[in-house]
């Protein structure tokens, strides 16, 4: 019988916890350590901080190298990296120098970063794992499943492909993740406030990966650079949310594009249409079932639309949210081990399958 692969959770917050929660659900792993960047949690049993309400023998550690001591096969590693980028991917490289597998949920940028990032960058971080042994696969929902494997096994099932669209649509009132709701999306903040996301080239930066692993899986090369497009509208009314108080005239809702296009034309377009009001901007997309969805648009021959939603046992769209891009990560935690060591894409993995049903 073959030994359940060891695995420490990475950072303990909105995606972390349900991680601890996959990873202890899941009979193929077996959770040997939780890093936390939170003093208060140091010592506190992983059952505890996952909300399980029983204890799983695992305490959590501020202790980063006593984690790494573990030596577990894989860390599933869910920290906050979009204020941080560049000391995340140090952090990864680390772990992957170590000789540790990681499957992460950023920075967004490395679900397919060829041709984003500087060749050096990648190459950089090919190399520490080819020294260490190991593999790193980022994904998760968005970007992740929903805008690359799940179009492009859409895909298949085309004669002809005039135009692919991904789409996020999704009401945000209730996602609890405040330096991303205010300082990088800019909700709540003035109107003439332009939040670094929307400065040129950084979408292209975050969301550009989704539409050249769209690409690469397709065999198509897109003209450069990639066209973006923003449009950002205001409150109409006072709103609060779980992360930040939005006051009316106040930026309260945003629509935006990345689009890689041949010879000019449009043929990918990641669109993410994002609200906190779900009755405000009706003239933009709206999810059939409310809430939040992730729609897949592939315009040929034939025509198909495919609308993916969720939402938590407990808890709404944005708390099966995390729920989802934690189950992606820990689900392929088998596939990313087994894989040969450096950069691992969406396009390299097996099918990954979940565990759930009993």
């Amino acid at each position: 019988m073959t030994r359940p692969l060891r695995v420490a959770v990475w950072a303990t917050g909105t995606v972390g916890r349900h991680a601890i929660a996959g990873v202890d659900a899941h009979p193929d792993l077996e959770l040997v350590g939780v890093w936390t960047s939170t003093p208060a949690k140091e010592g506190v049993d992983a059952g505890e901080l996952a909300g399980l309400g029983r204890e799983l023998g695992v305490a959590a550690s501020t202790d980063g190298a006593a984690v790494i001591g573990l030596a577990p096969d894989c860390v599933v590693h869910a920290a906050m990296t979009d204020d941080r980028v560049i000391e995340a991917i140090e952090d990864l490289t680390g772990l992957l120098r170590a000789g540790i597998n990681v499957v992460s949920s950023g920075p967004v940028v490395l679900v397919h970063p060829w041709g984003t990032l500087p060749e050096k960058m990648v190459a950089d971080i090919v190399a520490a794992g080819r020294a260490g042994g190991a593999s790193l696969h980022v994904n998760g929902i968005d970007p992740g499943f929903a805008n690359d494997l799940l179009p492009l096994s859409l895909t298949s099932l085309s004669r002809r492909i005039d135009h692919l669209r991904v789409s996020e649509i999704a009401d945000y009132a209730t996602y609890d993740q405040p330096v991303v709701m205010r300082d990088i999306f800019g909700f709540g903040r003035p109107m003439e406030d332009r939040p670094f996301l929307f400065e040129p080239g950084i979408l292209s930066t975050a969301w550009g990966p989704v539409v050249r692993v769209l690409a690469a899986g397709l065999g198509v090369m897109l003209d450069e650079p990639l066209v973006e497009h923003v449009e950002r509208r205001p409150a109409a009314r006072d709103l609060s949310t779980a992360s930040v108080d939005i006051a009316a005239g106040t930026m309260g809702a945003v629509r935006f594009q990345v689009v890689g296009t041949v010879a000019g034309e449009p043929r990918i377009t990641l669109d993410h249409v994002t609200r906190t009001d779900p009755a405000s901007d009706p003239d933009w997309p709206i999810p059939r079932q409310g809430g939040g969805c992730y729609r897949v648009e592939l315009a040929g021959e034939p025509t198909m639309t495919l609308e993916l939603a969720h939402h938590g046992e407990h808890g709404d769209h944005n708390v099966s949210g995390m729920i989802v891009t934690a189950q992606r990560l820990v689900n392929a935690v088998p596939a990313v081990v087994a894989a040969e060591p450096g950069l691992v894409s969406p396009l390299d993995l097996p099918l990954v399958v979940g565990r759930g049903l009993r």
